[in-house]
């Protein structure tokens, strides 16, 4: 007679203490469960899942060793952390990920205690971490600051500068290097494991202190000669020396997937009295699903699949991308222009970077994540003559605003800056939403902001910037397809600063910037039919603005509508500015802007989101309606008190 199949241990674990209760020789059995439970639920929702499935054993092990919530534990960037969400309480909501109402794709202070804090820029895991580690050391609390930090992750300065600080907290601090790519790591197997967990024990330790104390006790040359050789034997045989000079104690690297000695080895470091610790720990990108381990990206992020062959669920075939029109017009450009190159920051095909890098190689540069020099390194280029294009999605060039300010408006240089993702982005949520950059960059002297309404658009303001040398120009655009017009084989140089009518009317004017010019012409079509006659003006430039098509549609018009798919303190802002102070808001014209809400929208369908925001047709007709019959209560308020 068969046994019954005894219960999967996943099925135990709802949290980490339940975690910490198996046996060391299950919690094997427990990571091929999780593993196969990520696999599943991402093939359901699409989301980020190479890199999850690179750490699936280090999550076991750090909270098996650990006491986490006490200890806080800090995924950079955060797009690995669905295992950790599944055993942290949250795997029966895990196929909500990326959906609206459902699960953050990264860590998320208000979802759960074990997110300790949000995440979805890179590289700012260290800082955090250390912060978590000294309140704690000064409130005489328990509890460390762990950091998980990739290895592309540690190409941005800010884990420096936290690294540089790191030496205050202590053994209250530990760094966990996941090296998924590094071609520099050593190679990982029995000895390299074996010499971690030696040089992580309390004993080892011990010993280096004493030698230590026993070598300052030495003349000065002799105690030279003793610390160079320590440095130099643990360089050799660990690589740590470059972390021990910033402040480091170096363990590794050891194999992440191998809980034999994964685990002693952070044991060892929890109890160590000397700190801080950087853990070097060497994972696979996609590891243990064949269709990402055999991908070039390892499936970093996908679409819904079929779990059992890996394929891809695509959407049906339609317009270019938005980014593929920019990389293709750019690569064309420089066809015939050799001043013009491109700069992405580790974004190379999300940005279009990668079509102009295959055609000419020698002018594309992808500096890592490290947006602040990639502007800076844009500016020095322009300073020389050449025609940069810093191609960098709009959240991400916040993280170099400081550059942008002081290297490029300040000085006036002609830096192109392409900015990608525009707008709300859906699934990835408020983290990825380039809510504010016509408000950052329209606020700066010198500085020329342009939005592309369709992919036709783009082309012209591609080539429009890489024409324009009077000082720095911008163009953004939204994430995905575009809107299905035809592309212009001759690109058309943009007057700046002048807009585009693409529809007469005579009543009420929609001021679009950017690409919800779309949803602004299905608008004009449902107020036109409702005896309304409606302009729709493409403004195309939220700085310098059309100040002669502003006042001539304010003159002929009741109502005026902007509508813009940023924050407050863009187009609408500038033009009520405009309108104030050349004395055009009289009482009788109406002025509404439409723009995102002030909040950070969550997660959704791009369509929900936008008409959440009311930023589509029907948010638009609403919006002229309301003003018209304010108008129309405010006139018979008038007439009411003039006959009294």
């Amino acid at each position: 007679m068969t046994s019954p199949p005894s219960t999967p241990l996943l099925d135990k674990v709802s949290t980490p203490e339940d975690l910490r209760t198996l046996e060391k020789s299950e919690l094997r059995q427990l990571s091929d469960e999780l593993r196969n439970e990520v696999i599943d639920a991402v093939g359901t929702t699409g989301g980020h899942l190479g890199s999850g499935l690179g750490v699936v054993e280090l999550t076991v092990a750090i909270h098996y060793v650990f006491n986490t919530p006490q200890d806080r534990l800090v995924w950079d960037v955060g797009h690995q952390c669905y295992p950790h969400k599944i055993i942290t309480g949250r795997r029966d909501r895990i196929r909500t990920l990326r959906q609206g109402g459902g699960l953050s794709g990264f860590t998320k202070r208000t979802e759960s205690e074990y997110d300790p804090f949000g995440a979805a820029h890179s590289s700012t895991s260290i800082s955090a971490a250390l912060g978590f580690a000294v309140a704690n050391k000064i409130k005489g609390e328990p509890g460390r600051g762990i950091a998980v930090i990739g290895d592309g992750a540690m190409s941005a300065g800010m884990a420096y500068e936290a690294m540089n600080n790191a030496e205050q907290a202590g053994n209250r601090l530990v760094v966990i290097l996941n090296d998924n790519d590094m071609s520099i790591a050593p190679p990982v197997g029995g000895l390299s494991g074996y010499l971690a967990r030696l040089v992580s024990s309390g004993k080892f330790l011990g010993l280096r202190e004493l030698a230590r104390r026993f070598a300052r006790k030495l003349p000065e040359p002799l105690h030279k000669a003793a610390r160079k050789t320590d440095e130099f034997a643990r360089g050799m045989a660990m690589g740590g020396t470059l972390f021990e000079e910033l402040g480091f104690y170096y363990v590794g690297p050891i194999d992440g997937h191998d809980l034999e000695a994964l685990i002693p080895v952070l044991e060892n470091v929890r109890d160590a009295a000397e700190g801080p610790i950087l853990v070097h720990v060497v994972t696979q990108k996609g590891k243990g699903y064949a269709p990402a381990e055999n991908s070039a990206d390892k499936y970093h992020g996908v679409a819904k699949f079929d779990v059992i062959t890996g394929e891809q669920k695509k959407s049906p075939g339609g317009p270019p991308a938005y980014q593929n029109v920019f990389g293709d017009t750019l690569a064309k450009l420089a066809e015939s222009d050799s001043r013009i190159c491109a700069i992405t920051a580790a974004m190379p095909s999300g940005t279009g970077v990668d079509r102009f890098a295959k055609a000419h190689p020698d002018r594309s540069f992808d500096v890592g994540i490290a947006e602040q020099h990639g502007v800076t390194f844009a500016a020095g280029l322009a300073a020389q003559g050449m025609r940069p294009f810093a191609a960098i999605y709009s959240t991400f060039l916040q993280r170099a605003y400081d550059q942008v300010v002081h290297d490029v408006a300040i000085q006036n240089l002609p830096v192109r800056f392409a900015i990608d993702r525009a707008g709300l982005v859906g699934a990835d949520g408020s983290t990825h939403a380039g809510s504010f950059d016509v408000t950052y960059l329209a606020t700066l002297p010198n500085m020329v902001v342009m939005a592309a309404a369709d992919e036709a658009e783009l082309v012209h303001m591609t080539y429009t910037a890489a024409e324009y040398d009077d000082g720095p120009i911008a163009f953004r655009y939204p994430r995905g397809a575009g809107v299905g017009v035809p592309l212009p084989e001759v690109p058309q140089k943009l007057e700046i600063g002048k807009g585009r009518v693409v529809r007469e009317g005579t009543k009420v004017a929609i001021m679009s910037l950017g690409a919800r010019l779309a949803e602004a012409l299905k608008a004009a079509d449902q107020l036109e039919a409702k005896g309304l006659s409606t302009t729709v003006a493409d403004m195309r430039f939220a700085k310098p603005l059309d100040t002669e098509l502003i006042a001539r549609l304010m003159r002929s018009h009741d109502v005026i509508v902007t509508v813009e798919e940023g924050a407050v303190g863009g187009l609408g802002a500038h033009v009520l500015t405009y309108a104030s102070d050349e004395g055009l808001t009289d009482a009788g014209l109406k002025i509404r802007t439409l723009r995102l809400p002030d909040m950070f929208q969550d997660q959704d369908a791009p369509e929900t989101q936008y008409e959440a925001a009311g930023l589509n047709a029907s948010g638009i007709v609403d919006t002229v309606l309301k003003a018209l019959r304010h108008n129309s209560a405010g006139e018979g308020q008038r007439v009411e008190e003039a006959r009294a």
